[in-house]
């Protein structure tokens, strides 16, 4: 994996810890999954171009970020994805969001900043919620993450459709249990379930979203139905043979899809 620094970045309330490597752009902005940190990418990471330009980090409320205070909702992870993208990038830059990080870049892109060339959604939430994100399925997704036995569970039963490798599975275990108590409860009880299909209209740049075949949280036919209906310049694309945790899960095939949709764009 390429050598990264670490830059303190304000934001409200205090700073956070973001990592950027690589010189060759546009960069590449990773913006992490309900549970995860700036390490659910490092499979992906060590599949990328030597050089390639990367920036990522762990969001409000978790892990080296856990000690920030809320709001946690979508638009304060909104805020914090746009200060760090200006602090930490020059030039054009792909936003890569991961389910709840997929939502959130949504939102940044939508506000059409300067210097956005595209944005891939890997398993996003959708801009819509669909039916099935009841209040009762929501309260329940609250407590996946209470214990060392129920994010167990929810890897081996809900997140994955692979057995992940040792060291992987560890970090998703340590990162789902790395998080203040209102960030972990903000996502499934409201950000889940916010609509901001109106908003996503906005967005003008190339978007490619990766579904996972096996998706037990995003399925593909969800992503048609309730994200390409508010973003119909979308292209999807579904890998077989996985489920949710596409970065843990397939790491080759996320980083060959950048480097491709980076070919696509405009230089």
């Amino acid at each position: 994996m390429m050598a990264e620094t670490t830059t303190a970045v304000a934001v409200a309330g205090g700073a956070l810890d973001v990592r950027a490597g690589g010189r060759t752009g546009p960069a590449l902005v990773f913006v992490h999954y309900w549970g995860g940190s700036a390490d659910t990418w490092n499979g992906v990471l060590g599949h990328l171009p030597p050089g390639q330009a990367t920036v990522r980090f762990d969001q409000r409320g978790w892990g080296t970020s856990r000690a920030l205070p809320g709001p946690y909702h979508l638009d304060q992870l909104a805020d914090d994805l746009t200060a760090v993208v200006a602090a930490r990038v020059t030039g054009p830059y792909v936003l890569v969001g991961h389910s709840m990080g997929g939502k959130a870049s949504q939102l940044v892109a939508a506000r059409r900043p300067a210097g956005l060339a595209g944005l891939m959604l890997v398993a996003p939430a959708p801009p819509q919620p669909p039916a099935t994100v009841t209040q009762e399925y929501r309260q329940g997704l609250s407590h996946a993450y209470d214990s060392p036995a129920t994010v167990q569970h929810a890897l081996d039963q809900v997140l994955t459709a692979t057995p992940l490798p040792a060291a992987v599975r560890a970090t998703a275990v340590r990162d789902s249990l790395a998080a203040r108590p209102a960030a972990r409860r903000e996502w499934p009880l409201r950000g889940i379930a916010q609509d901001i299909s109106r908003a996503v209209r906005d967005i003008d740049v190339p978007v490619a979203v990766l579904a996972a075949e096996h998706d037990m949280v995003e399925p593909p036919q969800v992503l048609r139905d309730h994200l390409l209906s508010h973003i119909p310049h979308a292209t999807l694309t579904t890998v077989p043979d996985a489920g949710h945790l596409l970065p843990a899960e397939a790491p080759r095939t996320v980083a060959r899809a950048l480097a491709d949709f980076l070919t696509t764009l405009h230089p």
